[in-house]
């Protein structure tokens, strides 16, 4: 089986990205929720992944507001693939006005 971790971090602070609610959805039904905890993580998303397309959806706004911060992007959404049985790292780099995302390991 395949599982889901994420990590966000706001490079304009210099830090992990504490406390942004996330959520998965698969077909445009909600899998699964969590929030960051201090180290920027949600170590298991989603213990079981099945064969699919998924989406993870970060509330940049809440976020922003708890920090003090002002982003052009209230909401970042990130669509990928799971197609074999592995562990999946999607990892989120913030900044004011731009984010970018990866595959990570």
């Amino acid at each position: 089986m395949s599982s889901l971790s994420t990590h966000v971090l706001d490079t304009n602070l210099g830090r992990p990205a504490a406390h942004v609610p996330v959520r998965l959805y698969r077909d445009g039904t909600l899998q699964a929720s969590g929030t960051t905890d201090a180290d920027g993580r949600i170590a298991e998303l989603e213990p079981v992944l099945d064969p699919g397309t998924y989406r993870l959806w970060f509330d940049i706004a809440a976020y922003a507001t708890a920090t003090g911060q002002s982003f052009f992007f209230p909401e970042v959404s990130v669509t990928f693939t799971v197609a074999d049985e592995r562990h999946y790292h999607v990892p989120l780099l913030l900044s004011p006005f731009a984010f970018s995302t990866y595959r990570g390991s």
